[in-house]
């Protein structure tokens, strides 16, 4: 796949995870590569409605301040708004970069998008 960030650091990224055997990490960088006028924006409503908690969920984009956890979760993400890490943090979830969790790599992980 042709690599069409400018942003080095991204590019890096979405080169590494290409090289993944795995196939969610080559889903992961298809979905970091699309222009960023694309790029996926999820809001902890969607997370809290969607997932089981201690989950760990990927978002290839922005996570987003609107609704409330009560559950705790690991969320990578390239970005977190303020208010959506400080509501993560407060349901004893982590915040991680998709770096950290490329490091850490849990057996499941859920793409959300």
């Amino acid at each position: 796949m042709k690599t069409r960030n400018k942003n080095p650091v991204l590019k890096g990224l979405i080169e590494e995870l290409e090289k993944k055997k795995e196939p969610v990490w080559k889903a992961v960088a298809k979905a970091l590569n699309r222009p960023r006028r694309k790029r996926f924006e999820v809001n902890l409503y969607r997370i809290a409605k969607n997932a089981k908690p201690n989950e760990n969920i990927i978002v290839p984009g922005v996570v987003m301040g609107p609704g409330e956890l009560s559950k705790p979760f690991t969320i990578a993400a390239l970005r977190f708004s303020a208010e959506a890490r400080k509501c993560i943090e407060n349901a004893k979830g982590k915040c991680l970069s998709i770096p950290e969790m490329v490091e850490k790599n849990p057996k499941r992980l859920r793409i959300m998008g």
